[in-house]
C-alpha cells in the first residue's frame, strides 16, 4: 500500500507534559454554551478547499467541518459510525465488496440533494484528478465505484482492504455537490459546498469564516452560532499575544512547548491549558544500505543507548511521551516491543557487546540528518541531544546537519544518510496506517528496509481482517520483527494541545487519536 508522506510535524507543539491540568476550559460544552461564535488561531495554513486536493492538518480541519463522509468518527473513538450512511458493511468475507445504503433526505448547504450519484462522483473525480497533494493515494485498492439506484453505494476492491472503512470516515472520503464541482479539475475559487455541520461562508489568507449549516443532517450537535479560523502563519508569538489579548478564544498549533507551559501556570490569567491524546509519532530512520548504520550492530548500539526521557524533559520539556513501537499507544495493536527488547534506561555495556559482535573496535562516526523546516526548530536540538548521549558512551562520534525539505527528501530518496528523522501523523487510527506506509510496497521512508514476512504475509493478512481487533497478534509479531531488525527507531508520541480562554468548553471532545478537530463541540460562555 503506497500511502501518503507524512503531514508537517511541528514537535515543539506536540503536547502537553503529563503534568498539565485541564482548566475550566475543559468543561462540557452543554454546561455554559450559549451558541456564541468561536474565534480560534493555529499556526498551519489551510492549503486547500477541494478534498481533491487538500492532504495537510489544516486543509482536513475545513473538510471534517464543511464535509460529511459516509462514516464517521465519534467522539473519543477509534471506530467509524454511519455518517451520510444510513448502514455500510463489507458483503463478502474477503473485504473486497464494501456497500453503504443512505439515508433519506440528505441535502448539501445549497438545497441540492445528496445522493450516491454524489458519492461516486467524488471518489471518481479525486482518483482521476490524482492531485500530487491529494489523497487519491489512499485508494491504490479501489477499483470502482457502482451505484444500483439513488440510496446505495458499492465499492469494488482490487485486493482486501479492511481498512476502508476508516479511509472513508476521513477527509479523503468528503462527499462533494456534483453540480458544483469539475470532474476533471480542481476547484481553485476557494469555496467549497458540502453537507457537513458548517458552511464556509469566506476564506483569504488570513482567515476563513464558517456560519451553521440549517441542511445539515448527521450525528454532530452543534453548540455554536459559527467559527471563525484564523491563520498565523507560523508566527508563534502573534499567537500567543492574540490569545492573552482575548483576540482569539483558542490556540490550536502552533505555541511552543515553553510557552504552553508557561501558560499553564497562569492560574487566574484567564487561559487554560487543554489537553488530548494523539498518534503522531517520531522516529530515526536508518539507511539499511548506509556502510555504518546497514550494520545492525550500530543500529543495536544506538537503540540501547538513546534515552528517552531526557529528550521529552530537556528539549520538549515533557510535551510528548517515550514511544517503544512503531504503533502508537491508544491504537488497537499496540505493543513495546522496543522497550522489552532495549530497555527504558541506557546500557553502555550492552552497547559496547552489540558493537563488539559487529566486530566494529573503535568509535563509530555517525552523522544525524534533521529538517527543521519540516519538524520545527526544536528538531536540531533534540538531533543534538541524541548525538550528545551517543558521544558520552565513548562508542560514537556523532554530529549533526541540518538541510531544508525539499533537498532533504531528494538526499534520502538518493540514500545519501545513514541516519534521519522522519515523523508521522495518521490518516486513519488503525494500526495499518503506522505499518504499510512504512514497510509496504512504495514505503514512505526511503530506507531499503524488506522483510519478507512483512510484506508478504503480515500485511496482507491483517489489511484482509474486517475484524480489526483479530489482527493484534499479526500487529504484535510485525513489530517484534522490527524491533530485532531495527530498520526504524521509534523516539516519542506526541499528545494534542489547545490552549483557550475561560469559558471556552469542549476542547477534549476535538483533540483525540481520531485527528477530527469537531467545530461542532465547541461553546462559549
Amino acid at each position: 500500500m503506497n500511502m501518503r508522506n507524512q503531514w508537517p510535524v511541528l514537535p515543539i507543539v506536540a503536547g502537553l507534559a503529563s503534568g498539565l491540568l485541564t482548566g475550566c476550559g475543559s468543561g462540557s460544552g452543554d454546561s455554559g454554551g450559549t451558541g456564541s461564535s468561536v474565534v480560534m488561531g493555529m499556526s498551519d495554513d489551510v492549503l486547500a478547499t477541494d478534498p481533491a486536493s487538500g492532504y495537510d492538518p489544516g486543509s482536513w480541519l475545513l473538510f471534517n467541518n464543511v464535509f460529511q463522509s459516509l462514516l464517521s468518527f465519534p467522539k473519543g473513538a477509534t471506530q467509524p459510525q454511519p455518517e451520510v450512511a444510513k448502514d455500510c458493511a463489507f458483503t463478502d468475507t474477503q473485504a473486497m465488496v464494501y456497500k453503504c445504503e443512505l439515508k433519506d433526505g440528505l441535502k448539501f448547504s445549497n438545497g441540492d440533494a445528496l445522493t450516491s450519484e454524489d458519492v461516486k462522483f467524488s471518489f471518481d473525480r479525486m482518483l482521476k484528478i490524482n492531485d500530487s497533494a491529494g489523497p487519491a493515494i489512499m485508494f491504490p485498492l479501489l477499483d470502482k465505484v457502482e451505484t444500483p439506484d439513488a440510496k446505495t453505494v458499492v465499492f469494488r476492491m482490487k485486493a482486501p482492504d479492511a481498512t476502508f472503512p476508516s479511509k472513508i470516515a476521513s477527509g479523503a472520503g468528503s462527499i462533494v455537490d456534483h453540480r458544483q464541482y469539475d470532474a476533471n479539475g480542481l476547484r481553485t475559487d476557494g469555496k467549497a459546498v458540502g453537507s457537513g455541520p458548517y458552511k464556509l461562508d469566506s476564506f483569504d489568507k488570513d482567515k476563513a469564516v464558517f456560519s451553521v449549516n440549517g441542511k445539515y443532517e448527521g450525528t454532530a450537535k452543534v453548540k455554536n452560532s459559527g467559527v471563525t479560523l484564523k491563520f498565523f502563519h507560523g508566527d508563534r508569538a502573534a499567537l500567543k499575544k492574540a490569545l492573552l489579548d482575548g483576540g482569539i478564544d483558542i490556540a490550536y498549533r502552533g505555541l511552543s512547548a515553553s510557552d504552553v507551559a508557561g501558560l499553564d501556570q497562569q492560574d487566574g490569567k484567564g487561559v487554560d491549558v487543554i489537553e488530548g491524546s494523539s498518534a503522531e509519532v517520531q522516529h530515526l530512520v536508518f539507511n539499511m544500505k548506509d556502510p555504518v548504520t546497514g550494520k545492525l550492530g550500530v543500529r543495536k548500539a544506538i537503540a540501547y543507548l538513546i534515552d528517552r526521557d531526557a529528550l521529552i524533559n530537556n528539549v520538549y520539556q515533557g510535551t510528548a511521551a517515550p514511544l517503544y513501537s512503531i504503533i502508537p499507544a491508544g491504537i488497537a495493536g499496540h505493543n513495546t516491543a522496543f522497550f522489552d527488547t532495549y530497555g527504558a534506561r541506557p546500557s553502555r555495556d550492552k552497547a559496547a557487546a552489540a558493537l563488539q559482535a559487529e566486530g566494529i573496535t573503535g568509535k563509530v562516526k555517525l552523522t544525524l540528518w534533521s529538517t527543521p523546516s519540516r519538524y520545527g526548530p526544536a528538531t536540531d536540538e533534540e538531533l543534538k541531544a541524541i548525538a550528545g548521549q551517543l558521544n558520552a558512551s565513548g562508542l560514537f562520534e556523532a554530529d549533526v546537519k541540518s538541510v531544508a525539505f525539499d533537498q532533504y527528501e531528494k538526499d534520502i530518496a538518493q540514500g545519501k544518510y545513514g541516519v534521519y528523522v522522519k515523523g508521522w501523523v495518521p490518516d486513519y487510527p488503525d494500526a495499518d496506517n503506522f505499518t504499510a506506509p512504512f514497510f509496504g510496497k512504495g514505503n514512505v521512508l526511503g530506507n531499503n528496509y524488506t522483510n519478507r514476512t512483512i510484506t508478504g504475509s503480515l500485511i496482507p493478512s491483517t489489511a484482509a481482517q474486517s475484524d480489526r481487533s483479530a489482527t493484534d497478534k499479526d500487529f504484535g509479531r510485525l513489530q517484534d520483527i522490527v524491533a530485532a531488525e531495527l530498520p526504524v527507531l521509534p523516539v516519542w508520541q506526541a499528545k494534542q494541545y489547545a490552549v483557550v480562554r475561560d469559558g471556552v468548553y469542549g476542547l477534549e471532545y476535538c483533540l483525540d487519536a481520531s485527528t477530527v478537530f469537531r467545530f461542532w463541540e465547541l461553546s462559549k460562555d
